[in-house]
């Protein structure tokens, strides 16, 4: 069977190789084929059939067998080779000396002398160098099997980093005990009296000590994080995981910072069949910076439930909570969930479908972190919102949606915005939206008239300026959307590409109707985008729609490639031409009258998977200046290879002067080996080196001549160990930035000490990858000998 596998395997490298190349020359791949089972059943062990060999045989039938030169017996996943082999039938045992290799579901041992039962794996090995399929390995006086997964080895010692062949190699940490007891079946290594070893320190003994013999879960004290930060102080943060089941886990945590005090954690996830989620809940009995008890609540819940009693098609329901003690919370404790915004969202949804129709129930309601150095004016919360759509399309040739929402708007009478000079009241907004279109497409042209009602109606809670307590509005739209779309296939740089060329034109009319008394529940003004300029209101949400009487026209033109239909490039210009002014505003807004807008152009470049660009300019005619720049570039030749470079500019339009928002972003994740040449040199062969890497961001204001968010570290990477350090600041609104210096060492295969920074490595780098080390799951083929 397994030579059926490797001609498989072949016959896969043949098929993938190309017309000009012999099959034979194509590298091995072994795949993997249901008809060799990756793990023998216990009860099977027994009934496999037995296979030796070597240059001379003797014994007794039935009672004893012995194999001289070049020994070896094998059955199921066991294998034994030595010098000399002594099998005793009637007990099963196995004697086996003189260059004895012992190969079990992947695991190997080495060494003089061995003595075992083969079915049950039980017996010592003396003198013997082992290594594990999972990727450690080591060597002890003696290992004393007691099954074919759990072995106990005595003096043993024990490391990940790759054994290398020259006299004197040591690796880089190494553990050392009085007893490692190992479970393969459970992936867990235990050891007593233990000591770690990197780099010539040596750890004080410790009583015990678990780790994972592979990257699967299990239960136990973490290794502790240590960091600094300029609130905190020193930290030092114990965790304990707990493996409670394959789709069920806990985390406790211990926080001690020397600043503040001790901030207890914890956090549990679950995954089931119909539903899913994590609750996290950290707590602080006395915070001695801020003199009081803290404490957070986080938790997310999402569940299917059968629609069939309901006579629906789906049916699905969510539940979030963000809940913490004070408004100090967000600049104290930054590093916990949902804290990157200061409105905590809490909700619970239900979902439904039913043919054409879709709708939702919710309850959404925020806390808001107050600051009085930045305050913040908070959404309003929606208790309750019900919302129903209809889409139907190519009814008859007809496009058909309808959109009705009902929700009741509240917030703390504090922060409500005003309305013509007093506080707008709380109240109910009932809102029906209705399209139809007749689109006609085809291949090369497409014209998609359209009408759209809105309409609103107000209950309010108290009266508005003009005395009412209830408001309705209807807004009639039409908008009639049209392009062409050409195409030639070219070629560019000597690449071959399917250009287009697409101009469109969309005119929008909508009439005047005043709705300067609706409140302004959720609505704002849309920016000047690719993304808005071809869109019917200018306003998103539902208390503004806009007067309009525009014409926007835009061309676009993209290179795709023609085997598989990527864009390679993209240019597009569009601008919009106002037949009459936009007098519905927002409260305080003033009407737009400009006849002809903003000149946008913007382009996109993904030549190769190693470069890409995007640009945008935002040109104003009338100044013949541009409003707003933006340029971004990245460069990615090969994994863990990374330059990103981003500029942005933005004009103050309340001056008439030049004293825009300028910026420059830049991040990077580069190895520094690249720059010199890290290799050994000369006869005697040397360890190895490792790969250093430079891994920053930097967030500059060139108006205020300030750094914003930025990190800046390093990474080692030594093929068993990685050490990381970094140095991080964060920017909360208008508040002093806070720093925070963190440095990890982390033992492959067997723990980490320090404070990770890869998290913020990954927030603010676009496309790091981390440096871990990571291998495809092995087979125990992958040692088959």
């Amino acid at each position: 069977m397994l030579a059926l596998a490797l001609l498989h395997a072949h016959g896969a490298a043949a098929q993938n190789a190309p017309a000009d190349t012999a099959w034979i020359d194509a590298p091995l791949t072994l795949q993997r084929t249901p008809q060799i089972p990756e793990t023998i059943p216990q009860a099977e062990h027994g009934e496999r059939p037995s296979f030796i060999e070597g240059d001379r045989l003797s014994g007794r039938p039935n009672l004893e067998t012995v194999v001289e030169g070049n020994a070896s017996l094998r059955r199921g996943d066991t294998a034994i080779r030595a010098d000399r082999l002594e099998y005793y039938q009637p007990d099963d045992t196995a004697k086996a000396t003189g260059n004895v290799h012992v190969n079990q579901a992947g695991n190997t041992y080495d060494g003089p002398e061995l003595q075992l039962k083969v079915e049950t794996f039980e017996g010592f090995f003396n003198n013997v160098r082992y290594a594990f399929l999972a990727g450690g390995h080591g060597d002890a006086p003696r290992i004393d099997f007691v099954d074919s997964n759990v072995s106990v080895a005595r003096n043993a010692t024990y490391t990940t980093c790759r054994r290398e062949d020259y006299p004197g190699w040591m690796p880089a940490w190494l553990l050392t005990a009085a007893t490692l007891t190992t479970d393969t079946e459970e992936n867990v290594g235990v050891a007593t009296d233990a000591r770690l070893s990197f780099m010539g320190i040596t750890t004080p003994a410790l009583p015990s000590m678990s780790f994972p013999l592979s990257s699967d879960r299990k239960s136990g004290l973490l290794a502790p994080t240590f960091g600094y930060g300029s609130t905190n102080g020193l930290e030092w943060r114990q965790p304990y995981y707990w493996n409670i089941a394959p789709n069920r886990d806990a985390t406790f945590y211990a926080n001690l910072m020397s600043s503040r005090g001790i901030d207890t954690s914890s956090e549990f996830r679950y995954l089931e069949d119909t539903y899913h989620g994590q609750v996290r809940v950290d707590y602080m009995p006395s915070d001695t910076l801020r003199d009081r008890e803290r404490w957070g609540f986080w938790s997310q819940h999402n569940q299917t439930f059968d629609p069939k009693p309901f006579g629906l098609d789906s049916l699905s329901g969510s539940l979030t909570i963000n809940r913490v003690s004070d408004n100090d919370y967000w600049r104290d404790f930054s590093q916990t969930p949902s804290l990157t915004t200061r409105l905590l969202t809490n909700q619970a949804a239900l979902d439904w479908s039913k043919g054409d129709w879709s709708g939702e129930a919710r309850a959404l309601a925020y806390q808001t972190l107050q600051y009085a150095a930045s305050p913040v004016t908070p959404p309003y919360d929606r208790m309750p919102q019900l919302t129903a759509n209809y889409n139907k399309y190519d009814w008859n040739g007809f496009d058909v949606s309808v959109g009705l929402d009902y929700t009741r708007f509240h917030i703390d009478s504090a922060y409500a915005p005003t309305l013509n000079g007093i506080a707008q009241p709380n109240g109910e907004r009932m809102v029906g939206n209705f399209q139809i279109s007749r689109p006609w497409v085809t291949p090369s042209a497409y014209v998609i008239p359209k009408l759209l009602l809105h309409t609103a109606a107000y209950q309010l809670d108290s009266p508005l300026a003009s005395g009412a307590t209830s408001i309705t509005s209807t807004v009639p739209t039409f908008s009639l959307d049209s392009g062409l779309v050409f195409e030639r296939d070219t070629s560019f740089f000597g690449r071959a590409v399917r250009q287009t060329l697409e101009p469109r034109m969309y005119y929008v009319h909508t009439p005047y109707r005043d709705q300067s008394q609706l409140p302004v529940y959720d609505t704002a003004a849309n920016d000047f985008s690719f993304a808005t300029i071809y869109t019917e209101n200018a306003f998103s949400g539902n208390d503004r729609v806009s007067d309009t009487n525009t014409l926007t026209t835009g061309v676009t033109s993209r290179l795709i490639d023609p085997d598989t239909g990527v864009e390679a490039a993209r240019l597009g210009f569009a601008q919009r031409f106002r037949f009459s002014d936009q007098n519905v505003t927002l409260p305080s807004g003033t009407a737009v009258t400009d006849r002809v807008s903003d000149f946008l152009i913007g382009g996109q470049v993904n030549w190769s998977a190693t470069w890409s660009s995007d640009a945008l300019v935002q040109y104003n005619i009338d100044t013949h200046t541009s409003t707003r720049n933006a340029l971004s570039l990245r460069y990615a030749p090969a994994p863990q290879h990374v330059l990103n470079f981003a500029y942005r500019y933005s004009a103050d339009t309340t001056t008439t002067s030049d004293d825009g928002t300028r910026s420059i972003d830049l991040s990077w994740q580069w190895p520094l080996s690249d720059l010199w040449d890290g290799n050994s040199q000369g006869p005697t062969p040397k360890k190895t080196p490792g790969r250093w890497s430079a891994v920053g961001r930097i967030n500059y204001s060139m108006r205020d001549h300030d750094l914003g968010v930025g990190v800046v570290g390093f990474e080692y990477n030594a093929c068993c160990w990685i050490g990381r350090i970094a140095l991080e600041r964060q920017v909360s609104g208008v508040t002093t930035p806070t720093t925070r210096l963190m440095f990890q060492i982390e033992f492959n295969g067997l723990a980490s000490v320090g404070s990770s920074p890869t998290s913020s490595f990954a927030q603010n780098i676009q496309g790091y990858q981390s440096v871990h080390s990571t291998t495809s799951t092995s087979s125990r083929f992958t040692n088959y000998d």
